[in-house]
């Protein structure tokens, strides 16, 4: 498996769905609900041109039968599930709902940001052959 950074799965999106992050965090900081954030980042992915929707409804299913839906916080380009927390700090539980929209959905790359006392970002991708 080739794991070079030139092989990464839409690095290109990704790189700069991350630099939004960082220019809403550098401009609000820490201190707000996720919602804030959120509605900030759809500015600045608007503004980049880069189509997202937010609150993007996906069901999961089990043998076949839908038994719930979540909505993701943004989805990009049909390509990428964004997951925003305003917390201390990322916790594993915040990988595994991540880990899980992402088994969920066709999706398979997933940005975790946190807009806490420090910026963090976890990516995550759940390749389709997989699921």
């Amino acid at each position: 498996m080739n794991t070079d950074y030139e092989s990464i799965k839409y690095k290109d999106l990704t790189e700069k769905v991350i630099n939004i992050f960082y220019r809403v965090y550098n401009k609000l900081g820490y201190g707000f609900l996720e919602k804030i954030y959120e509605s900030a980042m759809m500015i600045e992915l608007k503004k980049e041109d880069i189509p997202a929707v937010s609150q993007s409804p996906i069901k999961v299913s089990y043998e076949n039968n839908v038994i719930g839906e979540y909505f993701t916080d943004i989805l990009v380009d049909d390509k990428v599930i964004v997951e925003i927390k305003a917390a201390k700090g990322l916790v594993i539980e915040n990988e595994a709902q991540l880990l899980n929209y992402l088994k969920a959905s066709n999706i398979e790359v997933g940005l975790l940001f946190n807009f806490g006392p420090k910026p963090e970002i976890k990516r995550k991708v759940f390749d389709n052959f997989r699921k």
